[in-house]
């Protein structure tokens, strides 16, 4: 087999070596066909990591799916989907396992296209090192400069800048420095301190596990030595005990722990930990593993706490160093990289996710963008696939956290979109905002149940939805009418009326609309804690953001109405004369035209306009609403 000699030898003293070997993760990036995977593939190879049925499988696939004319092409040893080895490309994020005589690894072989960012930055979540590859005849390229802005941004101080491809430039000694030099004042200026350039390529074998011959001006080490020799970072140990709750264990009466990842620290019994956000503190009785209790644990170790104290404490909680525990907050700046085909909304609800804990997060429009060939810092409403930008973040409630240059598991996050649960970007805090702090909801004497009393009903939102023309306003004019009559207390909002004044600086581009919306929720929240029935005719064309209107809503105050209408029938009254400015093309971004609408999928209440009369849908809304009778269409 071509593994080996010491595993061929003596199993078991192979497996004692192995065992007290170091560990570096690294990652390989760079642009399209720089050769990230062959080079992953002749690591591989050359550490005698390959089994004779895979060496003879990658022989036959070489020959068929490959692009070296019949020699072998390692990249197939990492290529594994069937469309990566179809195009050449690689799609997903690859990890491979290899080890030498000193060292282990894991190696993620990251995309190179762009389009594919977001699975770079996966990989790079969790290195110690990168190596960033450059064919030698195309240089320093765009997703070179993002690849390595990322590298940058996500704290990775041990940098290769492998200049692959060598033997395509005849080795040429001027080429090598030309590009060195251009990537060295782009280094500097996004904080890459330092990098070790290396020739080679990896096709070949050249400066990979041995100096080449073909580089004599090249006095560095080859990548292997490089890779053995780069020192791991086990600072962790030093920093504050950090440890987010995945599980409250509690198999019997007599058991109560906290399981989860220590992300950093040490701890021992006897130490004072503080239970974050609520701020309760106790003092650890016991460590328990599933093989006994520990005298101590470290960053890296999966264990379970139990307290000496009975405090609540849940799953997303952080239990930390009493004497050193991390902020808590609700509000922040960070780094954001975008990464949906979908742009990201200002205003628009998503669930960020830190360690164990999701809350429901807002992002605020972009300070900026950065251009990542110039890293000029350019204004921006909205960010699109792979943008990163700066923006401030308003949660729905607060969590414990570490700034991301200080703890990459209590600083790092993800979005993901509330409605397909699509992973939609990945951010890094930078501070909480000073008014996350200062201001505190104040407490009322008078709250909203006196309120609802005094005027003798139940506070309601009532929000009714659909395409332009489909009769919201008429319904719902008609609607207050009713509960007038019947003394009740109310208040209409309507989407053309609130543009008058609290909305009129919003235009119809998409982002825009998500504002909107954020805004009357907002109004309707504040209406119906003043103890009215609100109405809210808008079209309201997104899901995502009725739901966020939803809940800002206690359980049962929150009415959804979907006043539907064909899109024909629609058109053909058009009052306002709007589908016929659209279909002209004068106006952008209508709702059913150029912009699409999205049905509610659960309302409380359907109205079909064509089976009714506006007349009888108010009074079956009003009957709904008064539990006169049961809604059949609903």
């Amino acid at each position: 087999m071509a593994v080996s000699d010491l595993i061929a030898q003596d199993i078991e003293a192979y497996l004692d070596a192995h065992q007290k070997k170091s560990l570096l993760r690294f990652l390989t990036c760079g642009s399209v066909d720089d050769g990230k995977s062959t080079l992953i593939g002749r690591l591989l190879y050359d550490s005698k990591m390959i089994f004779e049925d895979q060496l003879a499988a990658l022989e036959a696939d070489s020959k068929k799916l490959g692009t070296q004319g019949g020699d072998i092409d390692f990249a197939l040893l990492v290529d594994g989907l069937a469309a990566e080895r179809e195009q050449g490309i690689t799609i997903d994020v690859a990890y491979r396992f290899f080890s030498t005589d000193k060292r282990k690894f894991i190696v993620a072989d990251t995309p190179g296209h762009e389009q594919y960012t977001r699975n770079m930055v996966t990989g790079a979540s969790t290195a110690d090192a990168a190596v960033i590859l450059i064919d030698a005849r195309k240089g320093v390229l765009t997703q070179t400069r993002r690849h390595s802005y990322l590298v940058s941004l996500l704290g990775i101080r041990h940098v290769v800048l492998a200049i692959n491809k060598m033997d395509l430039v005849d080795w040429s000694q001027a080429r090598f420095d030309e590009i060195v030099a251009e990537y060295r004042a782009f280094a500097e200026k996004i904080g890459i301190k330092a990098f070790t350039a290396i020739p080679m390529s990896a096709l070949k074998g050249e400066n990979i596990t041995e100096p080449s011959a073909r580089s004599p001006w090249y006095a560095g080490p080859p990548l292997m030595r490089w890779l053995e020799d780069a020192p791991v970072e086990d600072d962790l140990r030093d920093k504050p005990f950090r440890m987010a709750v995945q599980w409250v264990n509690r198999p019997n009466l007599d058991f109560r722990g906290f399981s989860g990842l220590i992300a950093s620290g040490v701890i021992r019994p006897g130490d004072r930990i503080k239970a974050l956000p609520s701020g309760r503190e106790s003092t650890v009785e016991r460590i328990v593993t599933l093989t006994g209790d520990l005298p101590e644990a470290v960053a890296g170790q999966s264990v379970t706490l139990t307290l000496a104290d009975e405090i609540d404490v849940s799953r997303g909680d952080v239990l930390a160093a009493a004497s050193h525990p991390p902020a808590v907050a609700d509000q922040f700046e960070a780094t954001l990289v975008w990464f949906d085909d979908e742009p990201m909304l200002p205003g628009r609800p998503y669930l960020l996710k830190l360690g164990t804990r999701t809350v429901s997060a807002q992002v605020g429009e972009p300070k900026y963008k950065v251009n990542v060939n110039t890293l000029e810092q350019l204004a921006a409403r909205k960010l699109e696939l792979n943008e990163i930008g700066v923006c401030n973040l308003a949660l729905d409630a607060p969590i414990a956290f570490d700034p991301y240059a200080e703890n990459h598991d209590l600083g790092g996050f993800i979005l993901i979109d509330r409605i397909s649960n699509r992973t939609v970007g990945a951010g890094l805090l930078h501070f909480a905002l000073r008014r996350s702090q200062n201001i505190h909801w104040q407490a009322m004497d008078v709250d909203k149940a006196t309120r609802a009393a005094a005027k003798g009903q139940k506070p309601r939102v009532v929000w009714l939805t659909g395409l332009s023309g489909a009769g919201k306003s008429t319904i719902a004019n008609l609607l207050e009418k009713r509960l007038l009559a019947e003394g009740r207390h109310t208040y209409l909002l309507d989407g053309d009326n609130v543009r008058h004044g609290l909305n009129k600086d919003l235009g119809f581009a998409e982002e825009d609309r998500v504002e909107n919306i954020r805004r009357v929720a907002e109004v309707s929240k504040l209406m119906a804690d003043a103890g009215l029935i609100v109405l809210v005719s808008f079209i309201s064309p997104f899901r995502a953001e009725r739901r966020m209107a939803r809940e800002l809503m206690a359980d049962g105050e929150f009415v959804e109405v979907h006043i539907d209408t064909p899109l024909a029938e629609a058109e053909r009254r058009d009052v306002k004369g709007l589908y016929a400015k659209a279909r002209a093309g004068e106006l952008k971004n209508f709702t059913g035209i150029d912009s699409p609408y999205e049905a509610p999928e659960a309302p409380e209440i359907y109205i079909d306009t064509t089976q009714l009369s506006a007349e009888a849908a108010a009074e079956r809304i009003y009957a709904k609403l008064e539990g006169e009778t049961p809604d059949p269409g609903s």
